[in-house]
């Protein structure tokens, strides 16, 4: 029997997930928790990781790690962390990342660099952050890599550092038109030149731990999600955790000076647009505190009311669209309203706003979703999966609860161990299929009052 072991290195935890490498089958898992924070010491990601993984590394053949994207590791000469990592999360470098676009001559032509528009969360604007706020740090730096890069490189004994082109995608100083790095934005973002990892192929073999597993180049959450779920051409993954995703598979670069879509690669040799809002399923959790009931309530609630609330669940800013200081909007209220008609209009609310991800993605690619794949901790909502077709008009199909950017990072290992041109194909089992009839009336009156608060 031959095992691989995929690695999801999260903001939150580690997980590890064995799994049998001809048919996708999980045979065992382990976990391990990370610090909070938006600023972390590595090296407690090496504990998290060696926890999770230990008795599983042993028994697998090869491995590889898909790690939160964006991160910066910074390394001196002698490749020790020069300070703490900063997360995606850390919205620190907000102002430098408006200053790189300015920079490089407006959203426009950043994107035409870069596949996207840079914002707070790329690695790029975290090192303009620390050219201007820590500039004795920003001097010591001799190498830049991201936290999947830093686990793949211990696990291979530290030798070589590589990364892949999904997660080098979104550093802000790779061209996704050429494929590569661009060294002299890495250069001008920190103030001086630095070393950046190589960039492996998707199957290829980058080292071996110290067990004798092949340790395949690994690659950032969202594309090894994508290829746990396995992605595919007209489909479109929706994922509701704490803010919400929309995903698509495509087969050239896509570019939106819009900035609502960032024009990532894939872990295939595709690419991955995707678009992101910030508030996805703690919307279900503030409705579930305001009734006094817990999801499952909600949801049987939101089931049983109408169509007549409207939300604009936009109750901590949003991304998409574009208002970081708008606030949650509930309308459609009336004498005869019930709790059960506010639930629904609450469920309604967020697949409309998942939908506008959608229609971003879908408008940047040029061609429309034929099914769309709900996952995410929201996804478990029987309301939202029963509505979820009428709001979107399109079938929606609804994997079984799964650890996918482990199971992807897996299928990676499997597909460098193999040798082969293609990823293996293991069956997903547990599929689910909901149709509805669409709403268009819901999705208009959301639409409109979207569009009314635009100013707001």
């Amino acid at each position: 029997m031959t095992y691989v072991l995929g690695i999801d290195s999260s903001t939150q935890s580690c997980k590890a997930v064995l799994v049998d490498a001809s048919s996708g089958e999980i045979v065992d898992q382990a976990r391990a928790g990370h610090p909070g924070g938006t600023q972390v010491d590595p090296a407690q990601w090496i504990e998290a990781l060696e926890e999770a993984t230990a008795g599983l590394v042993e028994k697998a053949d090869a491995v590889a790690v898909a790690g939160q994207q964006h991160g910066m590791v910074t390394l001196d000469k002698d490749n020790n962390t020069v300070r703490e990592a900063m997360l995606w999360n850390d919205v620190s470098s907000a102002d430098a990342a408006q200053q790189l676009v300015d920079e490089l001559g407006g959203a426009q032509d950043t994107v035409d660099l870069t596949g996207s528009v840079l914002v707070a969360s790329f690695t790029g604007t975290k090192m303009r952050w620390l050219r201007d706020n820590e500039p004795d740090n920003a001097k010591r730096v001799s190498k830049v890599v991201l936290p999947h890069d830093y686990l793949t490189w211990h696990l291979g004994g530290r030798e070589e550092l590589t990364t892949d082109h999904g997660d080098a995608s979104g550093t802000g100083y790779y061209s996704t038109r050429e494929r590569r790095f661009v060294p002299e934005l890495a250069e001008q973002f920190l103030g001086h030149s630095v070393q950046l990892p190589r960039i492996a192929e998707p199957n290829e073999i980058v080292g071996r731990t110290s067990t004798g597993a092949a340790i395949a180049a690994g690659t950032g959450d969202n594309m090894a999600a994508a290829l746990g779920l396995d992605l595919q051409p007209g489909d479109v993954c929706v994922s509701v955790g704490t803010s919400g995703v929309a995903s698509a598979w495509s087969e050239t670069s896509v570019h939106d000076a819009t900035g609502l879509v960032t024009g990532f690669a894939d872990a295939t040799g595709a690419y991955l647009p995707l678009a992101c809002t910030l508030n996805g399923a703690k919307v279900l959790d503030f409705a579930a505190n305001l009734v006094g009931v817990d999801h499952h309530g909600l949801s049987e609630m939101a089931l049983a009311g109408n169509s007549t609330v409207t939300l604009l669940p936009y109750f901590d800013g949003e991304r998409t669209p574009n208002r970081p200081h708008a606030t949650g909007l509930l309308t459609g209220l009336r004498t005869d309203t019930t709790r059960e008609d506010f639930a629904r209009g609450v469920v309604e609310g967020l697949l409309c706003s998942m939908l506008d991800a959608i229609n971003a993605v879908e408008n940047a690619m040029g061609h429309k979703a034929k099914r769309v794949l709900l996952t995410g901790g929201a996804a478990r909502s029987k309301a939202m999966q029963q509505l979820a077709p009428s709001i979107f008009g399109v079938d929606v199909v609804l994997p079984a609860p799964g650890e996918y950017v482990a199971l992807g990072a897996a299928r990676q290992a499997a597909w460098a161990l193999s040798g082969e041109k293609n990823p293996p194909r293991w069956e997903m089992a547990g599929l689910t299929t909901y149709q509805g009839e669409s709403n268009p009336d819901t999705v208009a009156r959301y639409q409109e009052i979207r569009d009314l608060t635009a100013n707001f």
